[in-house]
């Protein structure tokens, strides 16, 4: 694996072996970011189930103010942390080693860009978005990236969003706008 774009483009990525953890492929990747473009400057970044941290590392290449990684893989966070040190970017990250609910429920700040990309088993998504909009985890022109392998109706929010939906093979990718 390897960050696509930005300053640390071509830079290689530690990806945690587990059979828990399923790496985005770079081309995933690669679409999702173009499709972001330039609004990934300067926004506060939170990656949620972050695996290799691949989502948050590639936006903080691309101009994200900060990032925070959450995940409660062992494995993961060793890779997330072998990452960070190799990119020498340790001031603009925080690492959180605790599952999501966890750290919503104590999470303070606001974040403008939220990448969700749990273990597509577990089927989480709406529970984890309402989440984030209850306790205003997300800013007011948050875009919330979700990953999974089918597909989603978001009608249930009651949120107004605004919502593309890119497919991968078997993969779904949504941006949501708010």
């Amino acid at each position: 694996m390897r960050i696509i774009g930005g300053i640390y483009r071509s830079r290689k990525i530690v990806f945690p072996l587990s059979a828990e953890i399923r790496p985005t492929k770079d081309r995933i990747r690669e679409s999702i970011f173009s499709a972001l473009s330039d609004e990934i400057i300067n926004r506060r970044v939170l990656d949620l189930f972050a695996g290799s941290g691949a989502y948050g590392l590639e936006a903080l290449s691309r101009g994200a103010a900060s990032i925070t990684f959450v995940d409660n893989n062992p494995l993961a966070i060793k890779a997330i942390n072998e990452n960070i040190k190799n990119l020498g970017v340790s001031t603009q990250c925080q690492v959180f080693n605790e599952g999501y609910q966890s750290y919503l429920a104590k999470a303070k700040n606001e974040y403008s860009l939220i990448f969700l990309d749990p273990p597509y088993i577990l089927n989480i998504y709406l529970e984890v978005i309402k989440e984030i909009l209850e306790k205003k985890i997300a800013s007011s022109n948050a875009i919330i990236i979700c990953e999974t392998n089918h597909a989603l109706d978001f009608s249930s929010l009651g949120q107004e969003f605004k919502i593309r939906e890119y497919h991968y093979g078997d993969t779904i990718v949504y941006i949501l706008r708010r």
